[in-house]
């Protein structure tokens, strides 16, 4: 399946999701631009790659290029986040201000990382913050919404966690026993999730809203490109037209009897 060559926009680039997620789109061949909105550099460069480092306190539509889709890989937790305030203003204020900027510079695919289980009715707080944004995000009708909802994420971090290490630990050792309903608690590498993001932005739903939940995520890849059969010699050409045909007859009477020939020859002046 032929794709448009493309240009996208993530923000958040510096996290676990969004170090792969950068790294899968500069390697890949549909995207020829990535631009990074980011508090901090990277430790990564790629001649495909562009970092602008913003506050995003500040941010404006200006530090918006165009791009054919947005992935936000913004989050944190509330223990780096020390207060639920800033918590929400790093998990909803930004992310919301973000693609209100996007809509405004004609983006029209916004494709962002909430939670399993996001829902305003959740008796977790993480999880009803996660519901709160995803509403909100709905009430700015965007062009194209695409919500993923990963259950744990596993993978390195730059910064070591002790507490989603510790459940990354135990949850990895109980994946046997995640099946049935259970099976979508399963925890999904972040390499995984990445790659799922890029398979939305290329083939996902056109929807105005789409929310893919973390059992589906796990199980997505790319397309298999199609591999055209070669067609055979017989059909490629007919070799029919050039075998020997049979010669055309050939009227030995007028050919050989010169007085009919004469007699077809006076009658053809006679007709004009």
């Amino acid at each position: 399946m032929k794709v448009e060559m493309r240009s996208a926009i993530v923000v958040g680039g510096t996290g676990l999701v969004g170090t792969a997620l950068v790294k899968l789109l500069c390697d890949s061949e549909e995207y020829v631009s990535v631009t990074v909105l980011s508090r901090r550099k990277l430790d990564f460069e790629h001649p495909k790659l562009t970092v602008k480092v913003r506050s995003f306190d500040q941010l404006e539509e200006k530090d918006i290029d165009f791009a054919h889709e947005v992935f936000c890989c913004l989050g944190t937790t509330m223990k780096k986040a020390k207060t639920k305030e800033q918590f929400e203003k790093i998990d909803v204020e930004y992310p919301l201000h973000i693609a209100s900027l996007a809509k405004k510079c004609g983006i029209m695919h916004f494709i962002i990382i909430s939670a399993i289980g996001a829902s305003e009715k959740s008796a977790f707080y993480y999880n009803k913050v996660k519901g709160k944004l995803e509403r909100e995000l709905m009430a700015l009708e965007l062009p194209q919404l695409s919500i993923v909802r990963p259950s744990l994420l596993v993978g390195d971090r730059m910064e070591f966690r002790l507490g989603e290490k510790t459940g990354e630990w135990l949850l990895k050792g109980l994946n046997p026993f995640f099946i049935g309903p259970l099976k979508k608690y399963r925890p999904i590498e972040a390499t995984q999730l990445a790659l799922a993001m890029k398979v939305i932005a290329l083939f996902g739903k056109k929807s105005p809203v789409t929310i893919y939940e973390s059992q589906q995520l796990s199980t997505m890849k790319m397309p298999e490109a199609k591999v055209e059969k070669a067609i055979p010699r017989e059909q490629l050409f007919n070799w029919d037209k050039f075998k020997e045909k049979e010669p055309t007859p050939i009227d030995e009477e007028v050919v050989f009897n010169q007085e009919r020939l004469m007699e077809i020859k006076t009658k053809n002046e006679l007709d004009k």
